[in-house]
């Protein structure tokens, strides 16, 4: 096989990592020492939250984000749970409300105030009773506001209508805990993992299994959907006890397309999909290192791009919404790394080297907005609706950055024109001179 038929020629192959500089990072946070598998970090373009360590009952922290540096022992938080905190999830909808799971059984919907927390938050907006152990995972309908997925570790997955408050549907089709979930681009379609080694695909309206993948050689820990390719992607253990990742086709997962092994490292893969770029990124618990990949609907399906390495081991990882990005800067994903050792929250910026100043519109396409495509009622009742949630939220940025441009282009031929002035007067000076020259040899000349 030839040497261009495996190479695949990318825009994002000189994609670099980027941690920001201690001004930017926020210090002094009691990060949880919890050893669930989970993130314990959520961020969006209001706020970051992180999940503490805190005595009698979990509690996490909300920052505002533009609010970086040192955090008070004493800042308010969240601490309305009897049990230790174990995820968190802000609504992609509303800045202001996130949700919360905990050991205490059950799931909280809160409501941030603009500006932050001036004081403990005990009460919050919604509690959710329904799981009979611990509440492991959380997980929000991608276009609709009012659907909210729980899973416990009673092997059980709840879908709460937020709009009534109430579960609306258990699906009881796993025989034991569940270690994934993962929605499709329209939440038409539910992928989870679980201890008994199984890859399924749900319909979770219905709670019926559609498709079945029994992994006997490999244990699957984490799943995610690959936007429109109809594709999913796990990361697990093969047989010989290496991290390994495996893309499957969603329509039959007889056998997978294509598996890699990654290393022979214990630590839990997360993977990280960007729908917008095609990019996939694996951060492992307790590396230092962020893997990413170009992935396209064709052979070779996964290519590799680079590694952003860092020293400090990282707990879990916070993403930011695509609209908080930094257009001006060429980001186009940002990481924020919790390092417990340190009591650091770093962020990490992927960047597309780009020499030109103005926007770049190849890197920043359409993106999932903030309003809802549709309401509870109409996705309980078989609806499915994704394009109407697609707006350009990068607009904004675009517009302050356009305005920057502005600035920047008005200075540039000040400063151009100012330089044509100067040479123009020096031009004229030496003209005069010249003249003078010229005026005192014809004056010689007609005295002889």
């Amino acid at each position: 096989m030839s040497w261009h038929s495996m190479y695949k020629s990318s825009k994002f192959r000189h994609v670099y990592g980027k941690a920001g500089s201690r001004e930017q990072c926020y210090e002094g946070i009691p990060i949880t020492h919890s050893v669930h598998d989970n993130h314990f970090c959520a961020v969006n373009p209001k706020f970051l939250a992180v999940v503490t360590e805190s005595a009698g009952g979990g509690a996490f922290l909300v920052i505002p984000l533009h609010k970086p540096g040192r955090i008070d022992p004493h800042h308010p938080k969240v601490c309305g749970h009897q049990g230790s905190v174990m995820d968190i999830k802000w609504s992609p909808f509303m800045d202001n409300i996130i949700a919360s799971s905990s050991e205490d059984c059950t799931v909280r919907i809160w409501q941030i105030p603009d500006g932050g927390l001036r004081r403990n938050m005990t009460e919050a907006l919604m509690i959710l009773i329904g799981h009979s152990r611990r509440a492991g995972l959380i997980e929000w309908h991608p276009t609709c506001s009012g659907i909210l997925l729980s899973a416990g570790h009673d092997c059980k997955i709840l879908i709460w209508n937020l709009e009534e408050g109430v579960a609306v549907k258990m699906i009881d089709s796993h025989p034991d805990v569940i270690l994934c979930m993962s929605f499709n681009t329209d939440g038409s379609l539910l992928a989870t993992s679980c201890k008994d080694k199984k890859l399924r695909i749900i319909d979770p309206r219905s709670g019926k299994v559609l498709r079945e993948a029994d992994c006997k050689s490999s244990r699957v820990n984490r799943v995610v959907f690959l936007g429109n390719l109809k594709r999913v992607l796990t990361t697990g253990v093969s047989r010989w006890n290496t991290r390994q990742i495996a893309l499957w086709d969603q329509e039959d997962l007889c056998a997978p397309i294509t598996e890699e092994e990654i290393d022979g490292l214990s630590g839990v893969l997360f993977p990280f999909y960007d729908a917008d770029t095609h990019m996939l990124y694996l951060a492992g618990k307790g590396d230092g290192n962020i893997r990413y990949y170009e992935v396209s609907a064709e052979k070779p399906f996964l290519q590799f791009l680079m590694e952003f390495r860092s020293p400090a081991p990282q707990k879990g990882l916070g993403v930011m919404a695509k609209r908080g990005v930094d257009v001006s800067e060429c980001e186009i994903f940002r990481f924020y790394k919790l390092v417990t050792l340190k009591g650091l929250v770093e962020p990490i910026s992927m960047i597309v080297p780009r020499r030109s100043e103005t926007y770049q519109e190849d890197i920043f396409p359409m993106t999932a907005g903030t309003e809802s495509a549709l309401s509870a009622a109409e996705w309980l009742s078989g609806i499915d609706r994704g394009d109407l949630n697609f707006q350009h939220h990068y607009s904004r940025n675009h517009y302050v950055k356009e305005i920057v441009l502005s600035h920047k282009q008005l200075l540039k031929m000040v400063f151009k024109q100012q330089d044509e002035i100067r040479k123009l007067k020096d031009e004229l000076g030496e003209k005069d001179e010249r003249i003078r020259q010229l005026e005192l040899e014809l004056k010689n000349l007609r005295n002889t």
